[in-house]
């Protein structure tokens, strides 16, 4: 199962705006897509179409995450989610 890891950039971490990015980002493609924290077990990992489970993550500036994906097309959206997940949605 393919895998990125990501520095959440936005100052004010996987929180309200970026949250809601991400996981209209995550839900437009046609995979499994979990996030979890750096250092937790796969089997804990969160939907990352999920607003709720983004914001309960409590990933916070500078954090690292774990994306995994799994079917066709799951090494392309794991880049576009890392592009997402390292941008300061804050500062736009």
């Amino acid at each position: 199962m393919p895998e990125r890891t990501a520095t959440v950039a936005s100052r004010v971490g996987l929180h309200a705006r970026p949250a809601a990015i991400f996981a209209e980002a995550a839900g437009e493609f046609d995979l499994d897509i979990t996030i979890a924290r750096e250092g937790e077990p796969a089997d804990e990992a969160m939907d990352a179409a999920s607003i709720l489970s983004l914001m309960s993550l409590g990933a916070s500036h500078g954090d690292v995450v774990v994306l995994r994906a799994e079917g066709t097309g799951a090494d392309d959206a794991l880049e576009r989610l890392v592009q997402i997940l390292e941008t300061d949605h804050d500062a736009e």
